[in-house]
């Protein structure tokens, strides 16, 4: 079993996550939010992000509008509608839980002999 599948399998898990937690406070257009989970380390393809944002639109998690650029062609600026704030929420809860039982197994010293 190769290490990099294994880590690319974990970041898909949570790129979805990702992508709306980067869209709660601020619309943005792809090349944004490609550029921001670069950033964290996230490094996704274009090839990956088209088609998530898609789904997630289409899902009625996010709405996008088109707006003129100085510097080239229309960009497309996605936005979270209500039912994609809504599960957000419920994201950010499963998250913290996700985490706490993970770091409880993870850490756990077993006095089991």
């Amino acid at each position: 079993m190769k290490i990099e599948n294994t880590k690319a399998q974990m970041r898909k898990g949570v790129l979805e996550y990702c992508i709306l937690s980067l869209l709660q406070n601020d619309d943005a257009y792809t090349s944004e939010i490609l550029s921001q989970l670069k950033d964290a380390k996230l490094i996704v393809v274009e090839g990956t992000i088209y088609p998530l944002l898609t789904r997630l639109k289409n899902a009625g998690l996010l709405s996008y509008r088109w707006e003129e650029s100085t510097s080239g062609p229309p960009r497309k600026y996605y936005a979270l509608t209500e039912t994609g704030k809504l599960f957000l929420k419920e994201l950010n809860t499963t998250w913290s839980d996700l985490v706490t039982a993970v770091n409880l197994v993870t850490t756990h010293k077993s006095t089991k002999k």
